[in-house]
């Protein structure tokens, strides 16, 4: 992982520093058939496209597709994988998505890597040293040429006492 917040601390007194900035390009994450199979199982969206390698195969597409969910799903492990927890954090709490699209199908085949380039879209300050923190995320799939997913991760984080 290539982070660009080696050259000082992360913190929460100094975050708004690095807003606009490219932080972090995450480790490659591998994703395989069983695990589309699960993740469209616990997400009671086990379809065809998705879960099929034979559907999939006769598809237009070649094989079988990553869900567009699945990989909303990773955000919080990339964060956490590009080690982007403010040293002066306690905890943080999801707080949501801003803009999220799913920018091209990405085929399952014999397994794909897909990694999140982070950029520090926005801070703003709350009560008592807390910051909601936007993350934009442009994840990118080996072997797919330009971006498969954009999305914008907000982190609510708490300062630790």
């Amino acid at each position: 992982m290539n982070t660009t917040t080696e050259d000082k601390p992360l913190l929460l007194t100094n975050i708004h520093e690095l807003v606009g900035r490219t932080i972090a390009v995450t480790d490659w994450v591998d994703i395989d058939q069983i695990q589309v199979n699960v993740f469209g199982e616990v997400s009671r969206w086990h379809k065809p496209g998705h879960c099929d390698p034979e559907h999939g195969r006769k598809g237009p597409y070649g094989g079988t597709l990553i869900h567009g969910f699945h990989m909303v799903s990773l955000l919080s492990h990339f964060v956490e994988n590009a080690g982007l927890r403010p040293r002066d954090g306690a905890y943080s709490l999801n707080y949501g998505l801003d803009k999220v699209r799913v920018l091209q199908p990405v085929v399952i085949g014999d397994g794909v890597r897909i990694r999140s380039n982070v950029t520090l879209a926005n801070v703003t300050e709350k009560t008592n040293g807390q910051r909601l923190i936007k993350t934009a995320h442009e994840l990118e799939a080996q072997g797919v040429d330009g971006p498969v997913m954009y999305a914008e991760y907000l982190s609510y984080w708490y300062p630790r006492p």
